[in-house]
């Protein structure tokens, strides 16, 4: 699995967390932090799901 999926993973589970605190709290500002957390995770997990295809899905 390339590095960036298990990076992007962590960055939506992060942004997830921050959005429910902001939320939680009425901190808009870190409820929007959170939001762009998960799309920037999103979009890194994608890139490293490109990658392990062009790959094959073989580790060096």
């Amino acid at each position: 699995m390339d590095d960036d999926r298990v990076e992007g993973s962590m960055k939506k589970m992060k942004g997830s967390l921050k959005e429910g605190v902001g939320k939680a709290v009425g901190d808009s500002k870190l409820q929007t932090e959170g939001k762009m957390d998960k799309a920037e995770g999103k979009i890194q997990n994608a890139v490293g799901g490109i990658k392990d295809t062009l790959r094959g899905n073989r580790e060096p």
